[in-house]
């Protein structure tokens, strides 16, 4: 059997380095209007998710286990309406769509998201979700791998899906959390160290309506209407829930039970979570966070950390759309479409010449020519969208994650990431939003035919 996916695996590999991907025709449709006639098909798009990196564990999304070395399509979504907005993202200022004649909640909404190994797509309120099954993060009742798009029916309409490490967040239309997967540390908002197969409400918040949620390895942070930040998981010491002294784990280094963020004296409105820190935004465009800082994550000039949530200091003055927190790095995108990145620079996922760790927030000069619209992390990589739709990577490149082949391990310099042009009839690639895992990313591309 090993062999034989061996094979499979060689043969996909050398298919998708020597020919052009799968026609269109043999993805699966995961979106089509049911009823469209030649009026309402002008008023409607096509887009189409992608997949890149190392597949293992079927987070590609391919239908078995691969290396893919440039985006190559997934599924796509047909005749999506043309007033569909993209989906409430971990860190990102709620932007309404000014063109649509629709209110947001008639709005279909369009989102995806990566974790550890296994990624998400939602459209419509329902959510696809594929790869590694361990510790049941894929919420269908039991721990198998799957390795295509499959629709999850456990979960009320979503709004918005966040993807950890051995556990999956949703935010529903109602404005309740689910969670589902490996509750280590209390990273479920439920019992700690107990694994849930499918999702299940968090009760320690139910009482609240939340409108944004952010989940990293093992802890995880929602945001009221009020603006109100609560937070669960692990926290052992270096402060990331922000709780402060005597607010620390029930049990076993984690906190099972979401806790109000007190220390907090500003409303927020957008929560991102690192690898062992949190960071908030408010609706002004000001970053406050707080948890460890000994790769200088915090981005307050020294490696003073801690549960205090606190602004960072040169940062006054510059108003901020939308935080993207990696392991160790954090990036910043500005109203004027410059990003900036502070933390560990080991991997080259700051984006600057030297791999150095960096202090402070620093503006990213290989992406000052241009417009940024989109910022994502994952563990050790980092990624921008300009607003000509054109995608960015650098960082980790060891698992092909930044879709460009020939790339050294450690790339410190962004590289636009060139999309396949394929005999598929549907147009030009226009990247709308991406997601970055441990080892793989996708990304939601509008293809336009004219």
């Amino acid at each position: 059997m090993k062999h034989f996916l061996h094979q499979r695996f060689t043969a996909s590999l050398t298919r998708r380095i020597s020919t052009s991907s799968p026609n269109k025709n043999k993805l699966p449709i995961l979106y089509k209007t049911p009823e469209i006639n030649d009026h309402n098909r002008n008023d409607s798009v096509t887009l189409q998710l992608l997949s890149w990196g190392r597949g293992s564990s079927g987070q590609l999304g391919g239908g078995i286990e691969e290396t893919r070395l440039y985006p190559s399509p997934v599924a796509n979504l047909h005749a999506l309406p043309s007033s569909f907005s993209l989906s409430p993202t971990p860190g990102q200022l709620l932007i309404k769509n000014q063109n649509s004649t629709i209110t947001k909640q008639e709005a279909i909404e369009v989102g995806i998201s990566c974790g550890l190994f296994h990624s998400a797509l939602l459209v419509d309120g329902n959510i696809w979700i594929w790869g590694k099954g361990d510790g049941g993060r894929l919420g269908f009742g039991h721990e198998n791998p799957v390795f295509v798009p499959t629709l999850n029916p456990n979960l009320d309409p979503a709004k918005c899906v966040a993807l950890g490490g051995v556990h999956s967040v949703a935010l529903t239309s109602l404005g309740q959390v689910f969670t589902w997967g490996y509750g280590g540390f209390g990273a479920l908002g439920h019992c700690v160290y107990h694994r849930e197969l499918l999702p299940r409400l968090v009760q320690g918040i139910s009482n609240e309506k939340i409108r944004h949620i952010a989940t990293s390895g093992t802890h995880t942070a929602a945001i009221t209407e009020t603006g109100e930040v609560y937070t669960w998981g692990r926290d052992e010491g270096d402060g990331r829930l922000g709780l402060g002294p005597g607010r620390g784990p029930n049990e076993g280094g984690g906190l099972s039970i979401p806790s109000k963020v007190k220390a907090l004296t500003v409303p927020v409105a957008a929560v991102s979570c690192g690898g062992f820190f949190t960071a908030v935004l408010t609706e002004e465009g000001q970053i406050w966070n707080w948890g460890a800082n000994s790769n200088y994550e915090l981005g307050r000039g020294n490696k003073t950390g801690g549960w205090q949530p606190k602004p960072i200091p040169n940062l006054e003055g510059v108003r901020v759309i939308q935080i993207a927190s990696g392991g160790y790095h954090s990036l910043a995108l500005t109203d004027e479409g410059k990003v900036l990145s502070w933390g560990f620079g080991g991997h080259g996922q700051l984006g600057h010449p030297s791999i150095q760790n960096q202090k402070i927030p620093m503006v990213i000069d290989a992406l000052a020519d241009q417009r940024v619209v989109y910022i994502a992390c994952g563990g050790s990589t980092s990624a921008a969208i300009t607003d000509e739709g054109k995608l960015y990577m650098w960082g980790n490149a060891k698992d092909s994650q930044l879709g460009v082949p020939g790339l050294p391990e450690v790339q410190p310099c962004p590289v636009e990431v060139v999309f396949l042009m394929e005999d598929d009839g549907l147009g030009p690639h226009k990247v709308l939003s991406v997601a970055v895992g441990a080892s793989h990313a996708m990304c939601l591309v509008l293809r336009t035919s004219s």
